[in-house]
């Protein structure tokens, strides 16, 4: 069904501007980027699928039904998303918040072509029907101007306002109802939301994600379109994995600034990992993340490879845990997603008592963000992030999004807990402005 053909590039980090560039002619285009950083489970440096030759589009009934049926059929790369609203066909739940993005709860395309890069080889993996486009494709790609952003200058943006949809008062007054359910023994932990938006915005999403990705540099970066809808995601978090039976979760819980004096940046480093605060946060979820592998894993099989590791990101020190757990036989890849989604990072515990308080005090529904988006390859494996530090445009509405979280515990103080939040803001402020 596929040709695979291989070649030798020189200058991977150019050839990876040059590739985005050339993508942009396509109705479908998912970019995923490791920008380089050292990962154990990270399977390509750089991943490009464009131009979709069957797709799937749905909103949450039956979704996932639907998702392993197309797998199953196809039975090729597929690349897509999951929309954290997905969790109205796994639990009896709702999304009846405001939705300024308009997305489909799930999308997957099967791509044309398909660019895989690690090191200095790139392999080109084309549906049959396009074996004569390969060269000319390949010709086209080297001769995109290296420096990209010279294509995008001339054109026109509009000033951006960007609003925010809960207030400094109201984000207190929701976090310290939150603790009285923590109080009342109705939950132990909840990731809340808030969202930072922008009406009658003209951008150009290549330029903004060259911007975010730049400030950022994380490890599960993610240019994705869809027509006129667009994500643009500079995501740290690695929701779900499989490589044959071995599946791995990476959640991520606890932030600290980062610093530019050295000794400074290394003091917040080492108080985030003996934060007891931040520490209870992370078992917490991690903890959430074994019970919901467990329910696909073979019995005995789940383990907790890290708890609480500290890693470095460009703008923020952050808390990580990977757990791991062995399929058991009679589950298959889309059971594992089904049956641990929404991930426990962007939930809190128990996990459907979280989801009802939330959907209750947040004010947007979340749609994408706090989502995912990956692919399942032709064996059935996949790689998933979790939508965070992310963009989200739709150009027809001309309505530009992102959101911010922080996990509340009963240690929790809602004034730090909004501080985090604006931390976490910063970069994609900063991208719009």
């Amino acid at each position: 069904m596929r040709t695979s053909i291989i070649k030798n590039i020189e200058h991977p980090i150019q050839f990876k501007q040059q590739i985005l560039a050339w993508s942009q002619q396509f109705r479908e285009v998912v970019f995923m980027d490791s920008n380089d950083y050292p990962q154990r489970y990270s399977s390509y440096d750089c991943i490009l699928a464009v131009d979709a030759f069957t797709s799937v589009k749905t909103d949450y009934h039956n979704a996932f039904d639907d998702l392993k049926q197309y797998q199953q059929v196809t039975k090729d790369w597929l690349f897509g998303y999951l929309s954290f609203d997905l969790k109205n066909d796994v639990e009896l739940l709702n999304s009846n918040n405001f939705d300024g993005l308009h997305f489909p709860d799930l999308f997957f395309f099967q791509p044309k072509k398909i660019f895989l890069l690690k090191g200095n080889e790139l392999e080109i993996q084309y549906l049959n029907m396009c074996d004569d486009e390969v060269e000319a494709d390949f010709e086209e790609i080297r001769l995109q101007i290296a420096d990209y952003r010279l294509q995008i200058a001339d054109i026109q943006a509009s000033e951006i306002e960007i609003k925010q949809r809960i207030s400094k008062e109201e984000y207190l007054e929701k976090v310290s109802k939150i603790l009285e359910h923590i109080h009342r023994g109705d939950i132990y932990e909840a990731n809340f939301c808030m969202e930072f938006f922008a009406e009658n915005a003209l951008i150009n999403p290549l330029e903004k994600f060259l911007k975010l990705n730049e400030i950022s540099k994380s490890p599960l970066a993610v240019y994705f379109k869809n027509s006129t809808q667009f994500l643009l995601s500079a995501s740290p978090e690695r929701y779900l994995k499989k490589e044959g039976e071995l599946i791995i979760s990476q959640p991520i819980k606890g932030t600290a600034k980062r610093f530019l004096d050295v000794m400074e940046d290394e003091k917040a480093k080492n108080e985030l990992a003996s934060d007891p605060k931040e520490r209870s946060e992370n078992i917490m979820v991690s903890d959430l993340v074994r019970n919901d592998l467990s329910r696909t894993a073979q019995k005995g099989s789940v383990k907790v490879e890290e708890l609480c590791g500290i890693y470095s990101f460009e703008q923020v020190h952050q808390m990580i845990s990977t757990i791991t757990s062995k399929l058991d036989p009679q589950f298959t890849g889309v059971d594992v997603i089904r049956t641990t989604f929404p991930m426990g990072s962007m939930t809190g515990t128990p996990k459907v008592s979280v989801l009802k308080i939330i959907e209750e005090l947040e004010e947007t529904k979340r749609g994408l963000y706090s989502g995912a988006v990956g692919y399942f390859t032709p064996n059935g494996d996949f790689d998933f992030n979790v939508v965070i530090r992310s963009i989200l445009y739709n150009q027809e509405e001309k309505y530009a999004s992102f959101s911010v979280g922080s996990a509340i515990t009963s240690q929790s103080v809602p004034e730090k807990e909004y501080e985090e939040c604006l931390l976490k803001a910063k970069a994609m402020r900063e991208v719009l402005s």
